[in-house]
């Protein structure tokens, strides 16, 4: 380990710029600077996976649930399905249309 540096890549700034577009250095990864416990070859750790969609804490509020109603439809009462083998787009009927089956909307 090494006593933190400025960035030899970007020079401190933490990124180059494209026109507008303002992409991260890829030596020190947006920091600006390197060594210490950030060494080059040493990218940052990977985020955390975000949770799914259904399970999201928007639910747990009772009046955003209530407007938005099902949880995989969003009131729209069909789900877009990705059929692999044909590799196309299908819209199929939500499980909230099923008849008797409300466990989608709770």
């Amino acid at each position: 380990m090494s006593d933190p540096i400025t960035c030899p890549d970007c020079d401190g700034e933490g990124g180059h710029r494209l026109g507008r577009l303002r992409i991260a250095c890829r030596f020190c990864y947006g920091r600006g600077w390197v060594g210490a416990e950030h060494e080059p070859a040493e990218p940052p750790p990977p985020p955390a996976e975000p949770p799914p969609a259904w399970e999201h804490r928007i639910w747990s509020d009772s009046a955003a649930a209530a407007v938005l109603g099902c949880r995989y439809c969003l009131g729209s009462k069909t789900v877009a399905h990705l059929e692999e083998s044909t590799r196309t787009l299908v819209m199929t009927p939500c499980r909230c249309q099923a008849p008797g089956d409300l466990s989608a909307s709770a």
